[in-house]
């Protein structure tokens, strides 16, 4: 290996590359939160969706929450089906610890970099249907398109337990 670190998007495209996992890319501005990246999703054809890293109260577990973008995540609820204390999202230094993520480019694609598999997945049971989800590659500087049973196939792909339940 030659020290070089491949970019974040670029690892991510490896990845599914290495998994026949075919996607579209839609370059865009930075964007940091939902409603910033709206404007950009004009013509994608796909169920967008929102990313939260959160913690338990101790900081000895952490969550991706993956849900459709207009969900609206009752954090106690989802304390509740993963049977944790109080949820609250983790911090940036957490975020880069977990998922090697900065702020604004939370994805599941996050979890190539989580080998260790500390991080726990639960993902809205509404997107286990959806034809098409969008994600940022790692950057918040574009969106991947890809299936929803690629998506599926994609996160077995890292071995991490995936809980599908009604988040909403």
């Amino acid at each position: 290996m030659s020290g070089t670190q491949v970019p974040a998007d670029a690892a991510v495209c490896q990845a599914l590359d290495a998994l026949g996992i075919r996607y579209t890319r839609h370059d865009h501005p930075p964007v940091f939160t939902v409603d910033e990246a709206e404007q950009h999703w004009a013509g994608i054809e796909a169920t967008h969706c929102k990313n939260l890293f959160l913690r338990n109260r101790k900081g000895t577990r952490h969550y991706l929450v993956v849900a459709e973008h207009r969900a609206q995540v009752n954090l106690a609820r989802i304390s509740a089906i993963v049977g944790d204390d109080k949820l609250g999202f983790a911090s940036p230094e957490r975020l880069a610890k977990y998922l090697g993520l900065t702020p604004g480019s939370v994805s599941p694609f996050g979890l190539i970099n989580d080998t260790t598999r500390e991080v726990r997945v639960v993902i809205d049971a509404t997107l286990r249907g959806a034809a098409r989800v969008a994600f940022h590659p790692n950057v918040n500087t574009a969106t991947l398109v890809v299936a929803g049973l690629d998506f599926e196939r994609f996160l077995a792909s890292t071995g991490h337990v995936v809980t599908w339940a009604p988040l909403a």
